[in-house]
């Protein structure tokens, strides 16, 4: 997969009413990619991704996943949110589900996998992110950084080949950022194709692959982060850049 374009973005617009949100934004996905979405808040970033994970539907443009067109048929949706998850900031989990439960339902209902295997991969993914002691724990017993962890391993079940954050650290207290950001990071050296919408520029500078800078609703500036983060070329990257990094 990897050298593969899995997702493509081209002449994406969206607006709301009036208020144009996202202007012509073009961009690819490679397999094994780490791309890390960084701008100030309104800049459009959230909304790309609710886009491409068809929660909003875009104004003008299109959205292809393996060279096919992304069609808002619900059957076809349901597949392609399958293998293009999505973790939210505000975590999702099903409040009456244990954490067990919580990673099993999905695969069971749209993937329709067998108890026993749906099982033995929540077990799995709940052991990668540090959760499986937890797997009876109901969600309100658990920490936000807990919720979290939970809630990737619950993405990861689907097996997903392309997985979408939305800024999943945002609703965290400070001291919980690091254990959610630590599984994100073991996540990147697997070598799972991820686009991440961060405020945490020490994260997205050290575990992306490439960053996006989106202003106004643009993508203002996409490169590595070797370049990005010490020679922007646009001066509203290096004007955003300046508050979080001196020298």
């Amino acid at each position: 997969m990897e050298n593969e374009i899995l997702l493509s973005v081209e002449q994406l617009n969206k607006s709301f009413g009036d208020h144009e949100v996202l202007k012509q934004i073009d961009f690819s996905v490679t397999g094994g990619e780490v791309i890390c979405i960084v701008g100030s808040s309104g800049s459009g970033k959230s909304t790309l991704l609710r886009c491409i994970n068809r929660l909003e539907h875009q104004t003008s443009g299109k959205i292809y996943y393996h060279g096919q067109e992304v069609r808002d048929i619900q059957s076809e949706v349901n597949k392609y949110r399958a293998k293009v998850g999505m973790v939210f900031q505000s975590f999702n989990l099903f409040n009456n589900m244990s954490v067990l439960k919580n990673c099993m339902a999905a695969t069971q209902k749209v993937l329709h996998l067998p108890q026993e295997e749906a099982f033995s991969r929540a077990i799995k993914h709940l052991k990668s992110v540090g959760m499986a002691p937890y797997i009876n724990a109901m969600p309100d017993q658990l920490s936000g950084g807990q919720k979290q962890r939970v809630a990737i391993a619950r993405s990861l079940c689907m097996n997903p080949e392309l997985l979408l954050f939305d800024e999943p650290t945002s609703a965290l207290d400070p001291e919980m950022v690091g254990e959610v950001l630590n599984v994100m990071k073991a996540l990147a050296e697997t070598g799972l194709t991820m686009l991440i919408v961060t405020h945490e520029m020490g994260f997205a500078r050290d575990v992306s692959t490439r960053t996006i800078f989106m202003d106004k609703g643009y993508i203002a500036e996409d490169d590595v982060p070797e370049r990005l983060f010490t020679n922007p070329q646009n001066p509203r990257t290096r004007e955003f850049l300046s508050r979080f990094i001196s020298g």
